[in-house]
């Protein structure tokens, strides 16, 4: 996944604009509702939804996997933003505890057992009382069923991505023991733009109990 995620941010650059996700606008109001201060962005990408965040004051940190993305955003946002270079498989990379994690568009890159790793790494470094929040594809996208099926709900797109897309089933059935609160099936953008139809994904929120 590194060398397609390297050779896409090398061609494309900042290919998704600079505009934050509506996801990552609600997931701003959240954490900043529950006075939350110190957030986590795994799949930083080149600092798209991440801008917003330290406008607001929010302290981040990022992972990760594409240098040439964290070059990007340390060329438009400065070096205001600690983001380690790696996969998000090899979590944790430090010690600290945070007080919101915001997962936009990744999940669902990964396999079985490596969602299962990411979710449970996020919430081990997720504070008592703090929020997570994991946007993730859903069945009811376009794009279901396009490709090779390579399992249940997942598929290889003629580019090479691997896509697992979720339903309630499978959204309880992983992060049901992680105090799931909501879990609600977003468009995103929530108005088409142009020509280019909106995506549909499941906005997942969950709170971690205070001891």
């Amino acid at each position: 996944m590194a060398e397609f995620w390297e050779a896409s941010f090398r061609d494309k650059q900042t290919m998704w604009g600079f505009e934050p996700a509506d996801s990552a606008i609600a997931a701003l109001n959240l954490f900043r509702e529950n006075r939350l201060n110190k957030i986590l962005i795994p799949g930083f990408g080149y600092g798209r939804n991440a801008k917003i965040f330290t406008d607001a004051g929010f302290e981040i940190t990022g992972i990760e996997i594409s240098e040439t993305a964290i070059e990007l955003a340390q060329k438009h946002y400065g070096d205001n933003v600690r983001v380690y270079h790696s996969s998000v498989t090899a979590m944790p990379f430090d010690q600290e505890v945070y007080d919101g994690i915001f997962c936009y568009a990744l999940i669902h890159l990964l396999s079985e057992k490596e969602r299962a790793k990411l979710i449970d790494d996020c919430y081990r470094q997720l504070k008592p009382g703090g929020y997570m929040v994991f946007v993730a594809i859903s069945k009811n996208d376009a794009a279901y069923g396009d490709g090779e099926e390579l399992s249940k709900d997942r598929f290889e797109t003629k580019h090479g991505v691997l896509l697992f897309f979720y339903d309630s089933d499978s959204v309880e059935k992983e992060f049901g023991r992680y105090g799931i609160i909501e879990a609600k099936e977003v468009d995103e953008p929530a108005k088409n733009i142009g020509n280019k139809p909106s995506q549909k994904f499941w906005f997942i929120t969950c709170r971690k109990q205070e001891k």
